[in-house]
């Protein structure tokens, strides 16, 4: 998985937008690495299963409706079901998606 991070992020000097990358699926959980260039935005959409956003390296804000939230390196943010959100990247940063039913 770190060789995945590590091309993501040297990747990612050369996309317009916001990368992702499936690291692990079962039948019940599926673990994503997003990666964000600083000014990147992840559009609104919404999560169909119990989500959480952590974020390994940089900084984003999670937005849901008119709530903003800064989350830094090591933090992390419950993603409700059926809500639209978006993420903006205020630096370039790598998070993780734990999506399922297992989702922390």
């Amino acid at each position: 998985m770190v060789h995945t991070l590590q091309q993501m992020m040297e990747q990612l000097e050369q996309a317009v937008h916001p990368m992702a990358k499936a690291l692990y699926k079962s039948p019940g959980t599926k673990v994503l690495a997003l990666a964000f260039k600083k000014g990147m935005r992840l559009k609104d959409h919404k999560a169909h299963e119990p989500t959480t956003l952590y974020v390994l390296s940089g900084s984003v804000v999670y937005e849901q409706g008119d709530e903003k939230k800064s989350l830094a390196q090591y933090e992390q943010t419950v993603i409700p079901v059926e809500i639209t959100h978006a993420v903006f990247a205020t630096e370039d940063s790598l998070c993780l998606l734990v999506q399922g039913e297992e989702a922390p």
